[in-house]
């Protein structure tokens, strides 16, 4: 990638991240302004003043829609870095630490992903009572395992290269073979796998919550907002669910266009494109 596009590239991600960071900072200004309810107004379609119109209880579907994704992102961005630092540790420690850990971590990862992944974040986040609690901890445990496979072939791809082998045999110290020769192409790895973790855990917490097994109907969330649309679709009131929906799926493709920038930007081998 040659200067003019990485300095395009980093222009961009800078405007996506602000996006991102100016949904959240409204959906936090939103946050009570969504929960208000006024009869009189209830069932509003779309207007200058309610862009989103209202639901049946005459709340703005614009600040509820704001609030929805704030808290998906919040929770989004919590859960994928703690997944993205389990992953990495785990997949580091499967290529470093001998074929005992390897076997290990590699049949806890097949186990994990022969479960489908749905039905155990369910099964996670009910057991812990549900709420954010729930939802947290179900995305934690469910979300860290193909990034920790990457990590680990990643490892001993380096492991095997002639120059960390050369580096070796010279008395280089594990630790400066590890910061040298190895982070540097473990970090675009590690901060694309973070970012693309980002949408997944939006989407899944969206969708547990959306069946009934995540937050509680109180919170403004988008898979609460979504759920109680479904019956007011029949009568006409599209904009329930078409507006939030939408929201969630920019956001979602949003985060992958940052992952992509992201590795493009940090990868070394991008600077010979």
């Amino acid at each position: 990638m040659n200067l003019h596009r990485r300095k395009h590239a980093f222009l961009l991600l800078i405007l996506a991240a602000t996006f991102l960071f100016l949904i959240i900072i409204i959906g936090f200004l939103c946050k009570d302004a969504a929960m208000e309810t006024d009869f009189v107004r209830k069932n509003q379609s779309p207007s200058f003043r309610y862009p989103f119109g209202t639901d049946w209880m005459g709340r703005d579907m614009f600040a509820r829609t704001a609030a929805g994704l704030s808290m998906s992102i919040r929770l989004g961005l919590f859960t994928a870095t703690i997944s993205a630092v389990i992953a990495f540790m785990l997949g580091s420690i499967a290529a470093v630490m001998g074929k005992a850990a390897d076997a290990f971590i590699g049949w806890l990862i097949d186990l994990m992903l022969g479960i489908p992944h749905i039905l155990l974040l369910i099964l996670i986040s009910f057991a812990c009572g549900k709420g954010v609690r729930g939802v947290v901890i179900g995305v934690l445990c469910t979300h860290w395992m193909s990034l920790a496979r990457v990590i680990r072939g990643e490892v001993l791809q380096l492991k095997q290269s002639g120059y960390v082998q050369a580096a070796a045999k010279l008395g280089t110290s594990k630790g400066k073979i590890i910061t040298i020769h190895m982070l540097p192409h473990l970090i675009p790895q590690f901060m694309t796998g973070l970012i693309l973790l980002f949408p997944h855990a939006i989407l899944h917490e969206a969708g547990i919550t959306f069946l009934g097994f995540g937050l509680p109907p109180e919170q403004p969330a988008i898979g609460v907002i979504l759920s109680e649309s479904i019956r007011y679709l029949l009568t006409g009131s599209w904009w329930l669910a078409v507006f939030p929906g939408v929201s969630l799926v920019l956001v979602v493709i949003l985060f992958d266009y940052i992952g992509s920038m992201t590795r493009r930007l940090l990868d070394p081998a991008s600077v010979h494109e």
